[in-house]
């Protein structure tokens, strides 16, 4: 900005376990939000997409909300709303409870960190099941129409076979990381620090999510202690690609 005018607000989105930045740059979402004196940022979490895992290092929620924590004290200035997605609304709500000062505003969406009503994706797990764990193009596929999506877009085969190879490379990270987050010691971590929280809190789930069910939140909502949510119709754990413009529409509203 010229001398005398505002830093524009940092908006940074945080994307899912097997999942990249891409979530966010592909559907509009970056473009919707960057409105007025808005910057947008989407990065790809330590391990996934164009970051390599380092052998050895803590890729779990609490080490991802510090490396996240660092990465915020760069910019030098906090973060004015922090969107994360699944995984990266576990890790965010972490980075939030330990450092409050780092975010204004904090969006929840279809987020994991909390106990919620038990469905068939939660079952699978507590079976010792990992339902992401899918490398073939079409149990990939297959995956997306029961899980992820209420209304699975038609992706190409090539597309597919592009992701499914480069998951497959991951494939021990991401049974590792996956662990951390849905059955390890730190699976509900966030939940009991929900009340360190200080930022205002967006709740943004879809009603057909059967990853993460609604259900989660009220968990959010009874532990915040300033929240507001919208549950979105017919779609599933993706709400940014389903329904980008409601998204967006909703993250603006947080300002």
């Amino acid at each position: 900005p010229h001398q005398g005018q505002a830093a524009p607000l940092t908006f940074l989105f945080l994307h899912g376990a097997a999942f990249t930045s891409d979530t966010w740059v592909e559907n509009g979402i970056l473009d919707a939000s960057s409105q007025g004196a808005v910057q947008s940022i989407a990065v790809d979490l330590p391990g996934w997409g164009e970051s390599i895992p380092v052998p050895g290092a803590d890729y779990g929620p609490t080490a991802q909300a510090e490396r996240l924590s660092a990465f915020l004290q760069s910019e030098r200035e906090p973060a004015a709303l922090l969107v994360g997605h699944s995984m990266g609304g576990m890790i965010s709500g972490l980075m939030a409870a330990a450092h409050p000062q780092q975010v204004e505003r904090i969006v929840f969406m279809s987020s994991a960190g909390v106990r919620f009503k038990e469905n068939e994706f939660a079952r699978r797990v507590l079976k010792g099941d990992n339902p992401f764990a899918v490398y073939e193009v079409e149990s990939f596929r297959r995956f997306l129409g029961e899980f992820v999506f209420a209304d699975a877009p038609y992706v190409p085969e090539p597309m597919l076979s592009a992701i499914v190879e480069q998951r497959k490379i991951r494939r021990d990270f991401e049974q590792r990381v996956f662990t951390q987050i849905r059955i390890g010691p730190e699976a509900f971590l966030l939940q009991q620090r929900l009340s360190l929280i200080q930022s205002p809190a967006g709740l943004l789930w879809c009603d057909g999510d059967r990853i993460i069910d609604p259900s989660a939140a009220p968990v959010f909502a009874t532990g915040l202690k300033s929240s507001e949510t919208r549950i979105l119709k017919g779609c599933g754990h993706m709400p940014m690609m389903e329904q980008p413009g409601a998204v967006a529409e909703f993250l603006l509203a947080r300002f």
